[in-house]
Order: C-alpha cells, then structure tokens, then sequence
C-alpha cells in the first residue's frame, strides 16, 4: 500500500495493487473506528454509500467481529426505489453487509414505499436525529462527474445540499443525470463526521478525483473534502 498526503491538502491518499486489498483496509479503520467509538460512548453511527464499488468492502467488513449489535447503520444517500431493485442501495446492504457478524446491526434505511419524497425526507431526518449523533463513520463514494452522496452538478437545489452551516439531515434531490430522485444526507451533516473515507476504483475515477483536485469548477467531491474538519482518507485501487 502507498500512502501519501500532500502538506495542507485535505486528503489522505491510500493506493492499492488489487480492489481485495483495499477492501480488507478499509473494512479494518472502519470496524477499528467503530470500535472506539463503542467504547466511547457504548453505540456507533456508520453511514455507507451504494453502487456498484462498495460489494467487497462491505463483504469484509461483515466478518470482522465487533460488537454489531451495538451499530447503527444507514445510508449516505438512497434511489427512491423499492428494496428489491438492483439499483437500490438499502438491497445492497442487506445482500453484502447485514450479513455474518454484521447481521446483529441495525439497519435505518432511507426510501418508504408509497409516501412522496418530500415527506420521506422530513420523516428521514425525524428517525435519524433521534440516533447519537454526529456520525462515527462515513464511507463516500464518487461518480466521474464527480458527484458524491447524491449531490450532483445539476441537482436543482445543490446550493442547499452543499450547505456546510444547514439544519438538515436528509434531503431530496431531483437531477437528470441522477435518473430516478434521490434522497440524501446533507453535507453539513456528512462532514461531522469522526472519520471520512472516499472509495474509488478504476482509472477513470483517479482521474476524476484528481480532476476535481485541481483548479478550475469546484465539483461536489471537492465542496465536501474542503468542508470536512479533517483530511479525509482517500481508498484506491486500479
């Protein structure tokens, strides 16, 4: 593993030869942190991303045995889909991290069949501020547009979504390239968060990511590495 950081940059870079190594890397801070932060105050809040990126790491993230039943896990952001679609990231979880030891968590999902978006979210936010707060664990992903959660460059309120000082847990959010709406966690919510891992794979998503680095358009991505109080720890592999 190469690891390097960049002086005053706000992110940490970890570099895998193959996707298996960094998942195991991973599924290793994340379970350390959560460990600590059960510890600390006996109850763990981990916020996961969905897609196609995330199967392995939460494969080995569900063997490790820590003290599941104490965890809370939900999701950084969710299609309004029923659970039994592909494309749906609570099914996701439920097939590859609710699994083994990690079945004993509980699950805090995002989308409600059959109530509209608008007020999903507003009930979304009413059952997540009751959990312990902030969050303990993050784990984003990033699409080559660079969008993160579901904060894409043509959502029509990504001003609110990237509001670092916003009241708001969960939001909805409508943008073309999202395809169908979307309900998010806030930014200002993500990036209170103890720890903060991206996971990216491929060439085309370093590129992307070093892209959104650079001068030039501030993509979704940077808004979040720029708000986080802490360099987030940026997962590679090719």
């Amino acid at each position: 593993m190469a690891r390097e950081q960049l002086n005053s940059a706000p992110y940490s870079w970890h570099a895998f030869a193959e996707r298996q190594d960094l998942a195991a890397a991973l599924a290793g801070h994340v379970a350390g942190r959560l460990t600590n932060a059960i510890a600390e105050r006996g109850t763990a809040l981990l916020a996961v991303s969905g897609g196609t990126t995330p199967a392995r790491f939460f494969a080995s993230l569900s063997s490790i045995p820590i003290a599941w039943n104490k965890v809370t896990v939900t999701l950084v952001d969710e299609r309004c889909v029923p659970a039994s679609s592909p494309r749906s990231n609570a099914g996701l979880v439920a097939a590859n991290l609710l699994q083994n030891a990690a079945a004993a968590a509980r699950f805090v999902p995002l989308y409600q069949e059959g109530v509209s978006i608008g007020e999903t979210s507003e009930a979304d936010s009413r059952m997540l501020r009751s959990l312990s707060w902030p969050l303990n664990v993050v784990v984003l992903g990033m699409g080559t547009d660079g969008h993160t959660a579901s904060f894409f460059p043509d959502a029509d309120n990504l001003e609110k979504l990237l509001d670092p000082s916003s009241t708001s847990t969960v939001l909805p959010v409508h943008a073309t390239s999202a395809g169908e709406p979307r309900l998010t966690l806030s930014l200002a919510r993500l990036v209170e968060a103890g720890f903060i891992a991206l996971h990216i794979e491929g060439e085309d998503k370093r590129k992307a990511f070093e892209t959104a680095m650079g001068p030039g358009a501030k993509k979704p991505i940077r808004a979040v590495l720029d708000a986080a109080g802490t360099p987030v720890d940026v997962f590679w592999a090719p």
